[in-house]
């Protein structure tokens, strides 16, 4: 096996949903296609999203301490495009994305499956990422479609 067929493996084996994290800080907010994102206590439940540090979006959740993951819903394809091929730092990429404003300002993405709104508790550093542990204040499914399946060939 080849390191570049890794990530196509893995896609046919871990499932996870298509994620946007959103996050503001002052009269900045932003958000990304996120494709690690996972539960990993049951006590307190807590969430781990991992972002690298060049993101817009991991600046303003170091900056806020609080995120918001928005799980997308079947057929939002388009979306998760979106938050994921342009940068941040120089667009707003919520201009034109329907959306409401939640916990501390946080971006929260319409018509999406799952809306969880989370403080940070703690950061970890993995390889080129950042680990974010946020503790899950809020938690809300949204519709009752079903959730976007993460694969990297349809975002890479």
């Amino acid at each position: 096996m080849t390191e570049a067929k890794i990530p196509s493996i893995l896609d046919s084996v871990i499932m996870s949903g298509v994620t946007v994290v959103t996050a503001a800080a002052g009269k900045r907010s932003g958000g990304m296609s996120a494709a690690w994102v996972t539960q990993v206590s049951l006590n307190p439940v807590l969430l781990a999203v991992a972002i690298a540090p060049q993101r817009n979006t991991y600046g303003l959740i170091k900056s806020s301490g609080v995120f918001c993951v928005n799980v997308l819903a079947e057929g939002q394809e388009d979306i998760g495009k979106h938050f994921g091929t342009r940068s941040g730092r120089n667009i707003d990429k919520l201009k034109g994305i329907p959306h409401k404003l939640g916990y501390k300002n946080l971006p929260v993405l319409e018509g999406v499956k799952a809306v969880i709104m989370c403080e940070l508790i703690d950061t970890h550093t993995a390889g080129d990422h950042e680990i974010f542990i946020g503790k899950i204040i809020s938690l809300e499914e949204t519709t009752g479609k079903k959730a976007l399946i993460f694969r990297s060939k349809d975002y890479f």
